[in-house]
C-alpha cells in the first residue's frame, strides 16, 4: 500500500481537512497521520466517518500521498488543488488572510 492520508470537506466553510489519529481534522495536511496499511487505513476511516465526525465534515475518503522537502505532497493533480485552495485568484480566497 502506498502512503495515504484521510481526507474530508468541513461543513461550516467546505475547506479541505485532514483527519490525525487523535480525532482532530486540520487545514494543514502535515498534521494528518499518514498510513501505510490497509488494515489501520480502514479503521481510522471508519473513525472519522463516525456520527459524531458528521457533525464537522462530509465525505472522507483517503488519499494517495508522498512525502517532498516541505512535507506530504498529493499525488493525484484533482487533490493538490484542494489543499491548495482556490486556483482562481488566490488574493481573494482563505490564503489572503
Amino acid at each position: 500500500m502506498s502512503l495515504q492520508v484521510i481526507t474530508a470537506n468541513r461543513l461550516d466553510n467546505g475547506l479541505a481537512v485532514f483527519y490525525n489519529a487523535s480525532g482532530e481534522w486540520h487545514t494543514n495536511i502535515n498534521q494528518a497521520t499518514t498510513l501505510d496499511d490497509v488494515e489501520k487505513g480502514e479503521t481510522l476511516l471508519k473513525q472519522a466517518s463516525s456520527s459524531k465526525n458528521q457533525l464537522v465534515v462530509v465525505g472522507p475518503y483517503l488519499i494517495e500521498v508522498e512525502e517532498g522537502e516541505g512535507g506530504l505532497i498529493p499525488v493525484r493533480y484533482r487533490e493538490m488543488i484542494r489543499t491548495k485552495g482556490p486556483s482562481v485568484r488566490p488574493d481573494l480566497g482563505y490564503q489572503a488572510q
